[in-house]
């Protein structure tokens, strides 16, 4: 899980997802030792204390954040998902999928 991954699909938005994200697709950063995430929205940097296990992952803390406008709905749709994700799977070291029960409903690939 370790290094930084790009969101590359999200459930949910009626917008398309090069909609949503025309210039910057959302990343996050996971530093598993320091037990700390990263990232950015796609117009704001967001970090913030890593709650998971094997398997389990919780953004439910609150995130330190950079204030800046965002145009569109992106930065909003990416917040609200992240905190439906109770679960994830990584498949090949290259595709991390954030769970909703059974349905992923993020899925990232390693940068």
């Amino acid at each position: 899980m370790s290094g930084t991954w790009e969101l590359d699909y999200i459930s949910g938005p009626r917008i398309a997802f090069n909609g949503l994200y025309p210039g910057k697709k959302p990343t996050i950063k996971f530093e598993v030792a320091e037990k700390r995430i990263s990232g950015n929205t796609s117009c704001n940097s967001f970090s913030g204390a890593l709650v998971a296990d094997d398997s389990t992952i919780n953004f439910n803390a609150p995130l330190a954040m950079t204030k800046m406008a965002c145009p569109g709905e992106g930065e909003t749709t990416f917040l609200e998902m992240l905190k439906k994700v109770g679960s994830y799977s990584i498949s090949n070291d290259t595709t991390l999928n954030f769970m909703m029960g059974d349905i992923a409903i993020m899925r990232f690939n390693k940068k």
